[in-house]
């Protein structure tokens, strides 16, 4: 009977701990794989390009996708769900070409 009473009180008591936890369990976990680390040398990065550029690095990448695809033009692309038309598509597969290009230039 004492064991149940220490129990029951204990877990009335220690509920409100029990969300505190949970937080920190994320974070303890991605500590022990380099998932901590590579999230702070992440928002480390993308805080110097954005005091250094005054845009961040999302910024850039539609500046980017502006830049190199200016008619919006899409392209099919085939994901394990669905085919979809996306402008990104278009992007990858023009800068594929241009690759392939400067390569057998070389030859």
């Amino acid at each position: 009977m004492r064991k149940i009473f220490i129990l029951l009180t204990s877990i009335f008591l220690l509920s409100g701990c029990a969300e505190s936890v949970a937080f920190l369990g994320t974070s303890i976990g991605g500590a022990s794989n380099g998932k901590m680390l590579q999230s702070s040398l992440s928002s480390t990065i993308s805080y110097g390009v954005k005091k250094q550029t005054g845009k961040g690095p999302i910024e850039h990448l539609k500046d980017y996708a502006e830049k190199a695809n200016p008619d919006k033009k899409k392209e099919p692309c085939l994901t394990f769900l669905e085919k979809t038309d996306s402008e990104i598509c278009y992007i990858v597969k023009k800068q594929l070409i241009l690759s392939k290009s400067k390569i057998k230039s070389l030859d």
